[in-house]
């Protein structure tokens, strides 16, 4: 049930870090979108760690999800636009 969870908060975010960051060069349909919202809480958690907000083993949560998902959204648009 974790990965099926997974997908869906990934998902969830990765739509809400596409609307509050539109422009041309995001990435469409269900699977970049998930994958999007996915990295984009690994970068948070990650970020989070580095920075001391959470320690080993603590996840970001819902609204450092979104955040991280919109730095990534951000990184994305970067490449696509110069490719």
């Amino acid at each position: 049930m974790g990965i099926v969870w997974t997908i869906l908060i990934g998902f969830i975010v990765g739509l809400i870090a596409r609307f509050l960051s539109p422009g041309q060069h995001n990435p469409s349909g269900f699977i970049l979108t998930t994958v999007l919202g996915v990295v984009g809480a690994a970068l948070a958690t990650w970020l989070g760690q580095q920075i001391g907000w959470y320690t080993i083993g603590e996840k970001a949560g819902f609204l450092g999800a979104v955040v991280g998902a919109v730095i990534v959204l951000l990184v994305w648009r970067t490449f696509a636009r110069s490719a």
